[in-house]
């Protein structure tokens, strides 16, 4: 049952992507290594996608909602194991666990189309006459 709007799901989006790039900082593992930079990429990522993806929060709107939403999973699932992958699981785990956890769920309870339609032109403004 999908009963996230993409609306919110897209202010997730931003929200979690800007939390990911300053955990590290904020939560005392900027060490320059894995733990810093799987978030940190996750995050720029995340941005980057959510700029490009059709929906409400989008800026240009060249990716469906259904390709946005399996990169969530697949992303979430990814920074949850990441600990366990690169190795750092005895140092930091908590972050990259909970926030993959979350992107997982998001994948899973968002709506597939947006609940504001793109137009001509995308949405998004840009290109119009």
């Amino acid at each position: 049952m999908r009963v996230i709007p993409t609306s919110a799901h897209g202010a997730l989006d931003y929200l979690v992507g800007l939390i990911l790039i300053f955990a590290p900082m904020l939560l005392g593992f900027a060490d320059r290594g894995p733990a810093q930079l799987v978030p940190q990429v996750m995050g720029v990522l995340i941005i980057g996608l959510s700029l490009l993806t059709n929906y409400e929060m989008g800026l240009l709107r060249l990716i469906p909602m259904p390709v946005h939403l399996n990169f969530d999973l697949g992303a979430g699932a990814f920074l949850a194991a990441s600990p366990w992958i690169f190795g750092f699981s005895g140092f930091i785990a908590w972050p990259h666990v909970v926030f993959g956890l979350i992107a997982i769920g998001t994948g899973l309870l968002t709506r597939t189309t947006p609940s504001t339609p793109a137009g001509p032109y995308g949405g998004s403004g840009v290109g119009k006459p």
